[in-house]
């Protein structure tokens, strides 16, 4: 007696990879159109699958280019551009054999699947850190000088001291170890993208408790950008905040 449509679709989904190869294979002479529907989507997906492998083997070039250093560290920052709220840098290090799939530059990931790789990386990460420069010292030195310390502060973060760093689009002084800057890196490199997530999705965690204090400002939403009309409104509304960058506010109060 042949096996239901809804028994041959639990065997393809406990199936390894392997398997399911195996299992296309042994139904694909099976003519019920329930049978093809699963063969077929699952034909989808491992091509889906191998398109995103093949992705992410590009990312690694630069890792695999520098691979005589032991540990790569890939550092980036989020919030260089609003007009209240920290700058933030990650620092990360990525096991030579690390598979995170769906990894990317964070902008380009939904805040969602961000959360679910900023899980998985720091659970997969040799060593990762983060470094956090308020807005007082922002103003103080600069948005760069306070990037490039936001940077050296992730890297001092970590509990592994790495041997090369792989940088988004900067040469950051004083870093301790050799680097290398690369132009719109986050989409280059998965040690960068890595650090992208990182700074991003703990910057977004700041903003959002930033909005419980200061809610007028729409800080969980817009995270402290000058793009969104609620900030706007409410700068000229309100006025500042604490945590507003007094440097990149004056066209606006």
């Amino acid at each position: 007696m042949s096996k239901s449509i809804q028994e041959i679709n639990k065997e393809f989904q406990d199936a390894d990879k392997a398997e399911r190869k195996a299992l296309i294979e042994k139904y694909s002479s099976d003519d019920r159109k329930g049978v093809q529907k699963i063969i077929e989507k699952h034909i989808k997906e491992e091509k889906k699958l191998s398109l995103e492998l093949e992705r992410l083997d590009k990312m690694k070039f630069f890792e695999k280019k520098y691979d005589n250093n032991k540990y790569i560290v890939g550092i980036d920052e989020a919030g260089r551009g609003p007009l209240a709220g920290p700058v933030v840098a990650g620092a990360v290090i990525l096991p030579k054999d690390c598979e995170i799939l769906y990894l990317n530059d964070s902008k380009k990931v939904s805040a969602t699947k961000r959360e679910l790789l900023y899980k998985e990386i720091t659970q997969k990460a040799v060593a990762y850190g983060v470094g956090i420069v308020s807005p007082e010292r922002i103003d103080e030195i600069n948005i760069l000088q306070a990037t490039y310390e936001a940077m050296r502060e992730a890297v001092a973060n970590m509990k592994i001291k790495p041997d090369m760093a792989l940088v988004d689009a900067v040469t950051i002084p004083d870093l301790g170890c050799k680097q290398v800057g690369i132009i719109k890196g986050d989409a280059k490199s998965v040690s960068i993208a890595a650090a992208s997530i990182i700074a991003k999705v703990t910057r977004d965690h700041i903003m959002i408790e930033m909005d419980k204090i200061y809610p007028q400002y729409g800080f969980a939403s817009n995270k402290g950008y000058g793009g969104a009309k609620i900030h706007i409104d409410a700068l000229r509304k309100y006025g500042s905040c604490p945590i507003h960058r007094r440097t990149f506010i004056s066209n606006f109060i």
